[in-house]
């Protein structure tokens, strides 16, 4: 008789577990509507592949989300670890078109993983990019700034757009731009191209930043520095040549420091209250390393 009423507690306990944690969390609905009021898809470069690419079968409230700069296979293994329910890749996994999903590539096993484990994947990409705030913004950040306005505004709304041109506050030397960019990104060797009647002590006014690859939006335009992900070896012969310095810190490097920024607005602005832990990849790294 006592074995029976400890197991109807024992049972009775696990029931009011399971319900508990079945309404922890929001629906995923909710918290896709809450990532678009941050940066609506639509703030996308039309090319780009945005939003939420995969949705399990089995609903389920996201209790815990993981955020990476590019969801590799190491960090999808990080993710079924950490028992997540959504993972949130800057850069789109999915891009090309995938005519199957077998365990023959590593993106296909990734998305065969994703849905055995029931995680969904939502990726912003450019519309991170373009947004105030965002992507660009926080890589802007490097650099002192009293001004501030998109390279290639959106027509509908020129406050947001690609690339940024900004205009230095104080007195700068490209030496001092050099430090102050290692600091905020937390990067300890970056590359740097010097203009062609420059020097290390010439002075900063102007500079111009796009996260990722920036050689398409910073083409043409007037600043003393670029300060961008990767440039092709012509590329920066050719802005160098302009009398612009060119700063490169490998494409994620220049992308990936805003995911604390971000994991500190989804948790006192757009999930605050909402019972969901936020964690940042522990493995996303850049695939260049500097031997």
């Amino acid at each position: 008789c006592v074995m029976n009423v400890i197991r109807k507690n024992i049972n009775f306990a696990k029931v009011i577990t399971k319900n508990y944690s079945s309404m922890s969390g929001l629906p995923l609905k909710s918290v896709i509507e809450k990532l678009n009021v941050f940066a609506p898809e639509n703030y996308a470069e039309s090319w780009d592949n945005v939003g939420l690419l995969i949705e399990p079968h089995t609903k389920r409230n996201i209790d815990k989300i993981l955020l990476t700069n590019d969801l590799t296979e190491n960090v999808m293994n990080e993710a079924v670890k950490l028992q997540v329910s959504l993972i949130i890749s800057y850069h789109p996994p999915i891009f090309a078109p995938l005519k199957r999903i077998t365990q023959s590539s590593w993106k296909e096993r990734i998305v065969s993983l994703c849905l055995e484990q029931k995680i969904a994947l939502f990726s912003p990409h450019t519309s991170w990019d373009s947004v105030r705030n965002g992507v660009t913004d926080w890589l802007a950040k490097c650099l002192p700034h009293t001004d501030s306005k998109p390279v290639i505004p959106r027509s509908d709304d020129p406050e947001i757009g690609a690339g940024r041109l900004c205009q230095v506050s104080g007195t700068l030397t490209l030496k001092q731009a050099i430090e102050k960019i290692k600091n905020h990104t937390k990067l300890t060797n970056i590359q740097v191209g010097i203009a062609a009647n420059g020097s290390l002590d010439s002075e900063i006014k102007t500079f111009a930043v796009c996260a990722g690859s920036g050689g398409s939006v910073l083409k043409g335009v007037s600043a003393d520095l670029y300060l961008t992900g990767e440039m092709s070896h012509h590329e920066v012969l050719d802005a160098n040549h302009r009398n612009s310095h060119v700063i490169l810190l490998n494409h994620s490097n220049s992308e990936r420091g805003f995911l604390t920024e971000f994991k500190q607005i989804l948790d006192s602005q757009l999930l605050k209250g909402a019972g969901i832990e936020v964690c940042i990849s522990q493995c996303d790294e850049d695939p260049l390393k500097i031997a």
